[in-house]
This record gives C-alpha cells, structure tokens and sequence, in this order.
C-alpha cells in the first residue's frame, strides 16, 4: 500500500509540474504576442506584460477574453506570410534547376549577344554532362 500510495504521489506532482510548465509557456506565449501587436501603444503593452507578470492567473485570463481573438488573427497573417514566403523560395528552386535551365540561361546570353555560338556550344556541351 505504501508503495502505490508514493507512486501516485508521484504521479500527481509530476501532473503538477506538468501544469506549472505550460502555464510559463502561455504566459511568454501572450507577453510575446503583446510586444507583436503593431496596433497597440507602448503603454499599452507596458501594461499588458505588467499585468501578465505579477498578476498571471487573472491576466492569462483578462487576455484571452481581451485579445484572444486579435492574438489568432495574428497567428493566421503570420502563417500565410511564411507560407507565401515558402512558395516563392520553392518557385525560385524550381524554376530553373538542372541542365535545361542552364542551357535556356545560355541562349538567352547568345541572343543578346553576350555570348558567342562557340561559348554557347561549351556551356551546352557542359550542361549535358
């Protein structure tokens, strides 16, 4: 008996710490989210990471009533900026990899005229390996 009973002590105050640890999180989560707002005031924000610091329980809630809303559509901009951002790095990798895009970036070179047929020969003979 005694042995359950320092097992679910155990159990139960590693469910505590587990709690206590998200609870950190969230709240640097939140003070995070004050200082990205660009539409709030500087003492605005002073206020909010004041209140969210030495008073966490009831500002943790206050601002997710206050600002959970405002605090997911920033969440959602920021999503679609980086997978926008994503889309165009992988369209560049895409566009014009291999021996092909070599090959079309070396006609474009002779019909400018920066190139002659033999060093465009070269970069193609190069480019087909």
């Amino acid at each position: 008996m005694d042995f359950l009973e320092n097992f679910l002590n155990i159990l139960l105050w590693s469910l505590w710490f587990a709690i206590w640890i998200s609870f950190i999180f969230l709240i640097i989560r939140f003070v995070f989210d004050v200082f990205r707002d660009e539409n709030l005031s500087v003492i605005g924000k002073i206020l909010w990471t004041l209140l969210l610091v030495l008073v966490p329980i009831i500002g943790a809630l206050v601002y997710i009533f206050a600002r959970g809303r405002g605090m997911a559509e920033r969440d959602v901009e920021a999503a679609k900026s980086m997978r926008s951002a994503q889309v165009e790095y992988t369209k560049g990798l895409m566009g014009e990899a291999g021996s092909a895009g070599e090959i079309k970036a070396a006609k474009e070179l002779l019909d400018s005229g920066s190139i002659t047929q033999e060093e465009f020969d070269k970069l193609k003979a190069k480019a087909l390996g």
